[in-house]
């Protein structure tokens, strides 16, 4: 049953050292409050999963979280290099990591098939591509009827997904709208999943019935985190920071700048201090 929790009590009952989890969002609606909470508690060994890696991984992954990232595309967007995973993949630092990536088509199908149980997903693609030498979890399979030769890779279950979200009801149904992204093949391809909503209305008997709406059999918990997703945005509630994502660039080149950037603007904050980053936002949204 879906539970209302503060984001740290909700971090902390879901989320364990050594789990494969997935931080979900496309450009829009990214789970920042809910990674940073991650970071704030110290969690190791974990397999990062997400199909555009950005500021949020390339933190885990500067702060030594991470012994795997799972992904199809790893970036700043709109700016260039994510230099927390790049130093990490070329020189080991703060740790090495396993890397497996895929294509945006090879990772949707993945947690497609994770959300229908099914042990891979088949589908065509990678071709022409040369991903198949470097990841061997991509397989090819004929196809039993028409002979086609189709591409295939595990499905994605991650052990716990998080998600920010517009709004939920007070019955614990998640509301998400605008671009979704793999949100909602994410949170039913997991064995937990934890949103963080803008806010809880009472119901959603006003909206139109073919927005994407996520029961609440299918989360453990939310957690109510105005502003959470920032610097990335929310539909209908504040814009997305383009500024940050630039100084992030110049934060991330440099070791000693990146902890100190962490130690004041991550691990000294909280969830509540999210609300604060997105007023100035608002209004363009």
């Amino acid at each position: 049953m879906v539970k209302f929790l503060p984001l740290k009590q909700a971090v902390a009952e879901n989320l364990n050292d050594g789990d494969s989890v997935a931080f979900e969002g496309f450009t829009h609606l990214i789970p920042t409050a809910a990674a940073h909470e991650a970071i704030r508690q110290g969690f190791r060994d974990l397999t990062l999963i997400r199909m555009t890696p950005d500021l949020i991984y390339d933190q885990m992954i500067g702060m030594g979280m991470a012994k795997k990232i799972i992904f199809s595309y790893v970036g700043n967007p709109g700016v260039g290099l994510l230099r927390r995973a790049r130093d990490s993949i070329e020189n080991g630092f703060p740790r090495a990591i396993e890397v497996e990536e895929h294509s945006h088509a090879g990772m949707a199908n993945a947690y497609e098939a994770g959300a229908a149980g099914l042990p891979c997903a088949v589908f065509r693609g990678y071709r022409g591509a040369g991903l198949a030498t470097v990841n061997p979890n991509i397989k090819s399979v004929t196809c039993p009827f028409t002979g086609e030769v189709l591409a295939a890779v595990p499905s994605i279950r991650p052990d716990v997904t998080f998600i920010h979200a517009q709004k939920a009801d007070r019955k614990g149904n998640v509301l998400v709208e605008g671009i979704i992204g793999i949100q909602k093949e994410a949170v039913l391809a997991a064995r937990r999943a934890v949103v963080t909503v803008e806010e809880v209305v009472d119901n959603f008997d006003d909206l139109h019935p073919n927005l994407t709406v996520l029961p609440r059999w299918t989360i453990a918990a939310i957690s109510v985190v105005p502003g959470g997703s920032h610097p990335s945005y929310a539909h209908g509630y504040y814009a997305r920071d383009n500024a940050a994502y630039l100084e992030w660039d110049e934060i991330a080149a440099d070791r000693d700048k990146f902890q100190a950037w962490m130690q004041a603007n991550v691990i000294e904050k909280s969830a509540d201090d999210f609300a604060g980053r997105v007023e100035h936002l608002r209004k363009a949204a």
